[in-house]
């Protein structure tokens, strides 16, 4: 083999490499999504039955829905998966994302320990809420501008107590699993969405206190983020993701979630 045709060989094999390394790098995308997308359990479902139909890897950062919304807005995702929609809306708004579209749901409920000392236990969770206050009882709140987070806000604020919250109310800044566990930890009182909760292994003496509450209604929605704002975005790929996970055969996926039998996400894409 000749000096020269061993460099063409060379040559030929860094491009080949180089291709393949570019196509690869094509069949992804990143998403920025919620803590309890992913520590219910659901992407582990999920997302596995969109890569069988597309060949898509999706990569996940799950972080609380505002940081997630931040990560979309740097241009470091190419598609956003979260449930707060004051702030979807006002992100496509923003120029940053192309359109919102729902894709399922499901509730929040209070979590807290079985003996219930503040006696919060209903379906009330305004009145909750009111009882926790009054009795300094010990809350552990996200405070990390989740979607979670932004919710328990509102409902104080429903009370009337955003600045009366009580001496026992903590913020953890912290996901819902570490949340849960700091309750479990101290027997405190935490909102949870459901999904994370029914796949919380760590309960000790937790058990659910409020639920049922229509104001306890959690919807998850889904965007594609646009180029104009970021030219990198993999936006054919991450329409790919959005038009399956809002089509009847994406939206059985998450129907056939369950856990113990119990359903975790109720799809309603298009209603």
């Amino acid at each position: 083999m000749t000096f020269k045709t061993s460099m063409t060989r060379r040559a030929i094999l860094c491009a080949v490499l180089a291709t393949t390394s570019v196509w690869a790098q094509a069949q992804s995308i990143v998403m920025s999504s919620t803590t309890s997308t992913e520590q219910s359990g659901l992407f582990a479902h999920l997302l596995p039955a969109f890569k069988k139909v597309s060949g898509l890897d999706v990569k996940v950062v799950a972080l609380g829905t505002g940081q997630a919304l931040d990560m979309a807005r740097r241009g470091d995702a190419d598609v956003v998966f979260v449930h707060d929609k004051v702030a979807e809306d006002k992100f496509v708004a923003d120029g940053f994302g192309i359109k919102r579209l729902p894709v399922m749901y499901n509730d929040f409920v209070l979590i807290g320990p079985k003996a219930d000392p503040a006696g919060t236990k209903g379906k009330d969770i305004v009145a909750a809420l009111a009882k926790l206050s009054s009795g300094n009882a010990a809350f552990i709140s996200r405070g990390d501008k989740s979607g979670t987070h932004a919710a328990e806000l509102r409902f104080w604020k429903m009370a009337n107590l955003a600045d009366k919250k009580g001496s026992g109310y903590k913020e953890c800044g912290c996901g819902m699993g570490p949340a849960l566990n700091i309750a479990a930890s101290s027997g405190g009182y935490v909102l949870a969405d459901r999904a994370t909760w029914l796949n919380f292994k760590n309960r000790a003496d937790l058990a659910i206190l409020v639920e049922g509450d229509n104001r306890l209604f959690n919807q998850y929605g889904v965007m594609v983020v646009n180029p104009a704002k970021h030219a990198h975005v993999k936006q054919a790929d991450a329409q790919k993701f959005v038009d399956w996970i809002t089509s009847a055969a994406g939206q059985g996926v998450i129907a056939d979630y369950k856990i113990g039998g119990e359903q975790l996400f109720f799809p309603n894409a298009g209603k």
